[in-house]
């Protein structure tokens, strides 16, 4: 495999906040009429606020104050007209802000499923070496922690700061008319809150970027420890391991400790500054009401404007923690949303055909068992080559990295039908000359051809098309055992699933499942042995039926006996093939038409099983016992 795995670094600060939040509005762009109705409906919640509280003079100055100095009691119907006018004033405000929320709910569900299915898509289009360099614990932090962290601040800051923005539009606008003195003092006082928030939230917003990153490094290494659990426990490392996890632990708890300690402070050092601004407005309307330059009804609405004014910049404030945490999050997706997708140039591709008595091939849809290359030409014009199955490797040299070179002018052919054995000690090169086939990785220097086309040129989905792999480490997906194998062909039916399994040996054991074929295989088939396993891939990759046929390892986990048992099918399955067979079993591989030595990235034999042990050489000495693979 290639070198360690590389730390996510998260910068600093965030390139673009202001291209982060025109992104993720971008991904909006479909709830333009649920947003323009969001909109309206905090329009009328604001006002709503805004004109129950301008009522309040009217209810003291016109009816309280007169009623406390003895006036006619049928004010009392006018003041009862009025605190039903004000109810309902204050009912429609309630229902516009629980629609609106309810509505903001639906859009950001709707634009997290958005923003996941690019996430995911770009994933699968990822290169092999993308998830070499980053632990599967990072990637899963993107669809979790940072899509959570988005959709907090979609739901709520974003309904929040609008209202936010009206209604302390709207207050300010009514301070100013009711007097322009006390407003003054509020302006004052804004100012103070406004440098507060911004010395605070700024010290803030650095730990939460880093708090992001560290959280992404934790969920990388419990991810890493659970899968492997049971070697931690064989080995007793346990101890060192809850060490290690201290240690990152620690780091993660340290950036949230600042992150929050900044954060956390801001909430109550604004309702303090709201507070003072709240007594001096006292002061100072009390005082004007007594030179009688305004009424005490004046003064009290104008005292609950101050409330209206000062709770928005304090709810801004609240927000701010999660607006921080969203953005660090966006800057994380849209980073792996932005990542360079697999390069591919080809342009021939992989197609179902029949051939005529006479040769001529004729292109199908379905899946007919032969296969053609088709190229088309700059004038239109087709070309097919039938696909045989001839692989040739000219010169090649490649390295996961440049400090080290894993194969070292490799030259190797596979005529059609033919099956090519690779053996060599661990690190020798042999996974990375399948790896090469499939061009998981692209060659700095050196060909690789197939059927005598440069790989280069044909298209990666179709090349990887072509060719049916068992690996070492077998992955199962949740579902029955017949979706299971169905995996290698998706089309094809209950019969040929049923064949390939026979033809694997797997059908036996298959049958005395508790459900069959239709028993739910869970966890990555922790209800089956290792060699079971390895027996539902074989028969993954019968069903697919292609030309080419790659086993890595693929009989290591299954017993001699059951070896044996599945050889006759694994004949059928290889029979007019080209079949690439990497083995540390050396019995697997002693039928093979070639068999390749390679040894520090280099063939340093080759012939077939009498041609090299005739030579007793490395693999002389590895079949009598003289020298074990390792």
């Amino acid at each position: 495999m290639p070198g360690p795995m590389n730390r996510m670094r998260v910068p600093a600060k965030p390139q673009n906040i202001k291209k982060i939040l025109a992104r993720i509005l971008s991904y909006m762009a479909e709830s333009k009429a649920r947003l323009a109705l969001v909109i309206l409906l905090i329009f009328i919640s604001t006002g709503a606020q805004i004109a129950g509280t301008s009522f309040l003079r009217l209810v003291i100055d016109d009816y309280l104050s007169p009623l406390a100095n003895g006036a006619d009691e049928s004010l009392l119907n006018g003041l009862a007209r009025l605190l039903a006018l004000m109810s309902l004033i204050y009912a429609i405000g309630a229902l516009s802000s629980y629609t609106y929320s309810r509505i903001m709910l639906v859009i950001s569900t709707g634009t997290l499923y958005r923003i996941r299915t690019d996430l995911f898509r770009k994933m699968q289009a990822l290169p092999i070496r993308y998830f070499d360099t980053h632990t599967h614990g990072e990637l899963m932090s993107r669809y979790t922690n940072d899509t959570d962290a988005i959709r907090e601040m979609l739901s709520n800051s974003i309904a929040n700061f609008i209202s936010s923005a009206i209604t302390v539009t709207g207050v300010f606008v009514m301070m100013l008319i009711y007097s322009w003195q006390l407003t003054l003092l509020v302006i004052v006082m804004l100012f103070v809150m406004i440098r507060t928030v911004k010395l605070i939230s700024g010290r803030s917003g650095q730990y939460f970027r880093v708090q992001q990153a560290e959280l992404g490094n934790a969920n990388g290494y419990i991810e890493e420890m659970i899968e492997g659990l049971k070697v931690v426990k064989v080995f007793g490392h346990e101890t060192a391991v809850k060490e290690k996890f201290a240690g990152i632990n620690g780091k993660l708890r340290e950036a949230a400790a600042s992150a929050n300690t900044f954060a956390n402070i801001l909430m109550p050092v604004m309702a303090n500054l709201a507070n003072i601004l709240f007594a001096l407005t006292a002061i100072a309307g009390g005082a004007l009401a007594i030179s009688g330059a305004l009424t005490v009804g004046t003064v009290v609405a104008f005292l609950q404007f101050t409330r209206n004014f000062s709770m928005p910049i304090t709810q801004i404030s609240q927000q701010l923690n999660a607006v921080l945490t969203a953005l660090a999050g966006a800057e994380r997706v849209f980073g792996l949303i932005d990542e360079a997708p697999e390069a591919d140039d080809g342009h021939i591709t992989l197609v179902n055909i029949t051939e005529a008595s006479g040769g001529a091939i004729q292109e199908h849809a379905a899946h007919t068992g032969q296969w053609a290359w088709k190229c088309v030409d700059a004038d239109g014009s087709v070309h097919y080559t039938k696909v045989e199955g001839r692989v040739e490797f000219d010169n090649v040299v490649f390295g996961y990295d440049e400090e080290r070179t894993i194969l070292k002018g490799v030259s190797l052919y596979a005529e059609p039908g033919q099956k090519i054995a690779l053996v060599g000690s661990t690190g020798a090169g042999k996974t990375t000359v399948t790896n090469l086939i499939n061009r998981f990785y692209d060659l700095p220097d050196g060909k690789i051809r197939y059927d005598g086309i440069n790989i280069n040129k044909i298209r990666k989905a179709d090349l990887r098309r072509s060719l049916s792999m068992v690996l070492q480490d077998t992955h199962l997906f949740t579902g029955t055992v017949m979706d299971n194998i169905r995996y290698g062909r998706l089309e094809a039916t209950d019969s040929e699933v049923i064949a390939a399994a026979k033809l694997a040996n797997a059908d036996p054991f298959i049958r005395h499942l508790p459900l069959g074929y239709e028993t739910m295989i869970t966890a990555d088939g922790a209800n089956l042995s290792q060699g079971q396993r390895q027996l539902l891939a074989i028969a993954r990759a019968a069903v697919a039926d292609l030309p080419v046929l790659i086993l890595d390892e693929a009989t290591s986990s299954i017993d001699t006996r059951t070896e044996k048992l599945i050889e006759k099918g694994m004949d059928r399955l290889m029979e007019g093939r080209t079949v690439i067979v990497i083995a540390h079993r050396l019995s697997t591989v002693r039928n093979a038409n070639a068999i390749m030595v390679l040894e520090n990235g280099e063939i340093i034999e080759r012939g077939d099983h009498h041609e090299l042990m005739a030579q007793r050489g490395k693999y002389y000495r590895l079949c009598t016992g003289m020298l074990e693979l390792s």
